[in-house]
């Protein structure tokens, strides 16, 4: 009975200094916690395409009649059929909010028409209508600044420096003299023969905004205004034969045009590989 009372005792001694010990050891810290690196904001090289439509305007002269007889002349309803843009272009995209691209663009032919009325010393007053066809080759270097991305929508806007190349062509000028009992006469028909094409300073403003399909694909609709410059015809002749080297003048063209553009993200740079440290 008595080797029970003392295994017993044992046996509860040898619990409780168990315990002590297990109190006395340190609590292991628990594993550190490991957060996935940031995205790093990388960019990459892209090719876009873009058509449009375009509404051009500008100021119309006749400095072929600017001589010492002509004594006044006003203008009326000059104006610009709409036409359509064709560019295509190459860029990069630097980071989440700058990018830049350089891009080459056919602007197709519109007609030009309008009508002015001149008092010539001599003559007296005549009215002459004007038609014309009117191209134009664009090459601008752009940058953006994209504003922040909402639902995969992106506004931008941004500014272009470049050239443009204008040509008018086909020009014709009609007039005809009011005769006091006899109504209009027809006086003189203008021929410029030969196209013109003028090499301008050009410079565009940019907004719009951008849909972002997927990581490679967006579409763009944009506002831009472009400074064309000035544009001047060839030699020509009048109904008679007599030739003439002065030009009519376009100056001032001007346009505001609205875009619908496709960029594919080729080419895109990769982050560096994460550097790891042993020990």
């Amino acid at each position: 009975m008595r080797s029970v009372k003392f295994l017993i005792a044992a046996g509860a001694a040898s619990l409780l200094s168990s315990a002590a010990c297990a109190a006395d050891m340190a609590i292991a810290a628990p594993p550190p916690a490991y957060y996935p690196p940031p995205v790093e904001d990388f960019g990459g090289w892209y090719l876009r395409g873009d058509i449009g439509m375009t509404n051009t305007r500008g100021k119309f002269f006749a400095p072929a009649y600017n001589d010492a007889s002509t004594l006044s002349f006003s203008q009326l309803g000059h104006e610009f059929t709409s036409g359509t843009s064709f560019g295509l272009g190459v860029g990069y995209q630097f980071n989440g909010w700058f990018r830049a691209d350089v891009t080459g663009e056919f602007r197709s032919k519109v007609h030009f028409s309008g009508t002015d009325f001149a008092n010539i010393a001599g003559l007296g007053p005549i009215a002459d209508t004007y038609s014309a066809g009117y191209t134009s080759w664009v090459g601008m270097a752009n940058i953006y600044a994209d504003l922040g991305t909402w639902w995969c929508i992106t506004p931008f806007v941004g500014v272009g420096l470049g050239g443009a190349f204008n040509q008018i062509s086909g020009l014709t000028d009609f007039g005809a003299i009011p005769s006091p009992g006899v109504g209009s006469v027809n006086a003189a028909v203008y021929f410029a023969n030969a196209a013109e094409t003028k090499a301008n300073f050009a410079w565009a403003a940019h907004a719009g905004l951008a849909y972002k399909v997927n990581q490679n694909f967006t579409v763009e609709l944009a506002y831009r205004y472009l400074d064309l410059g000035t544009a001047i015809t060839g030699g020509g002749s009048t109904f008679d034969g007599t030739r003439s080297t002065r030009a009519f003048e376009f100056h001032d063209l001007t346009s505001h045009d609205i875009k619908l553009g496709v960029r594919w993200t080729c080419c895109d740079v990769p982050p560096p590989a994460p550097l790891i440290r042993k020990g």
